[in-house]
């Protein structure tokens, strides 16, 4: 079994352990700030460049907050995520609202903090218009359908729900100059979990040659290109991360390729990367709490799908170490499974592993986007704690692990008692 590195020892988890029992997860606060430095960097060319931090793949406060301090937007698509991000002073055109299958209220919960709105169809037009005022920016999300193909993350764009056909694009670009919006947005979202830099560069290209036509078209000059996420996680100790560097000299390329001899003025790009952002810096700890034989080996973990849907839901490789053994020879072969009543509460199928004991601690890398963020209470289970740890030796909580108080607060058991008691009386 390969290893993958990690940037913490034994001691720094049973000092976090003796305070907070597993599960929970962990996060690498220098690796994460350095994500976003490095991303700043390979785009410095571009002025104003800025990466807004997709809000849904690590929705918790302290990490958006961090993002921010290194200069990253938001890029939000529900309420919840814009109220968290106007409670910390991010508004206006550091965050992006891109969302689908919208209301007007949540419209208008975005035209509030002055966020860049970004649509879906030209139909959100008409909500717009109910607003006391329309945005003063306005982007449009294209899908490219039968002109491209998105990977198996995305799938097929003719069968995504997400944005406009080519056809809508320059009719919502038109419609809105009309009605007296002046500054306009591009985006699109075509792969995800990208470790191809050419299939990202597809991306930029596609989108480059879109505005000058959309400015051909319409007249609209398009200021900002968002070039989506997309920016993959090397989830496999034997897959090499991106070059991010390689990428923006790419970009960089097909800017003055394109858009420099256009008739366009400077176009400032974006980007809404999650999974690259936050996904190598989280780790899921979990301890061992059971193993068993039957028709394969078991090792049963006190962590479940509820901690990480994505090898349930997806089938997704997450690496795993054995903590302390990591340079151990693979001497088993097993399933590691949760304890949900369904047969997909599994981390791993059929993984070799070290040999490992009752009481083992468990890493489960590269789990800091999407995992937390999906969780969900069937079973009663509860979610868990959220961990910030920085190479000085800090730790912080920055997310306390629910209890049962937590779990049970929106019901009325007093109320479900007296129903039951009044239904006996009259029996």
């Amino acid at each position: 079994m390969a290893a993958k590195t990690l940037p913490f020892d034994r001691p720094l988890i049973d000092r976090i352990i003796s305070d907070h029992p597993t599960p929970f997860v962990l996060y690498h606060e220098d690796g994460i700030r350095q994500r976003v430095r490095d991303l700043t960097a390979a785009f410095a060319w571009n002025e104003g460049f800025q990466q807004y931090f997709a809000v849904k793949a690590t929705p918790n406060p302290h990490i958006v907050a961090l993002m921010a301090e290194e200069g990253s937007g938001a890029d939000c698509s529900s309420v919840a995520e814009l109220i968290t991000c106007e409670r910390l002073g991010i508004t206006g055109h550091d965050v992006m609202f891109t969302s689908n299958n919208t209301t007007t209220e949540e419209f208008a919960i975005a035209a509030r903090i002055g966020a860049i709105i970004n649509l879906d169809t030209p139909h959100h037009i008409d909500q717009l218009l109910q607003l006391e005022q329309m945005p003063e920016m306005v982007s449009f999300r294209f899908n490219p359908g039968p002109e491209r193909q998105g990977n198996v993350i995305i799938g097929d764009p003719k069968e995504a729900k997400f944005g406009c056909t080519r056809e809508q694009i320059f009719e919502g670009y038109a419609r809105c100059a009309e009605l007296g919006v002046t500054r306009f947005g591009l985006h699109a979202m075509v792969v995800s979990n990208e470790l191809n830099v050419d299939a990202l560069l597809q991306t930029a290209e596609m989108l480059f040659d879109l505005a000058i036509q959309i400015h051909e078209q319409t007249g609209v000059a398009v200021e900002c290109i968002n070039l989506g996420g997309g920016i993959g996680v090397a989830y496999r100790p034997e897959q090499e991360e991106i070059d991010i560097a390689e990428f923006g000299r790419g970009v960089q390329a097909l800017y003055e390729a394109k858009l420099t001899p256009s008739a366009l003025p400077p176009v400032r790009l974006m980007m809404e990367n999650g999974r690259a952002m936050t996904g190598p810096f989280g780790f899921l700890i979990t301890e061992v709490i059971n193993q068993k034989t039957s028709y394969k080996n078991y090792v049963g973990v006190d962590a479940c799908m509820s901690n990480l849907m994505r090898p349930g839901m997806y089938g997704a490789y997450h690496h795993i170490s054995v903590l302390g053994k990591e340079d151990a020879p693979a001497e088993q072969t097993v399933d590691v499974v949760g304890s949900l009543c369904e047969n997909n509460d599994k981390f791993s199928i059929d993984r070799e592993l070290p040999k490992t004991e009752v009481g083992d601690i468990l890493v489960i890398h590269d789990a800091g986007a999407h995992g937390h963020s999906m969780g969900f209470q069937y079973n009663g289970r509860l979610r868990s704690a959220e961990i910030l740890f920085s190479d000085a030796g800090e730790v912080r909580e920055i997310r306390r692990a629910e209890t049962f108080e937590d779990y049970f607060a929106t019901v009325d058991f007093d109320s479900v008692k007296c129903s039951r008691d009044q239904t006996a009386q009259a029996l």
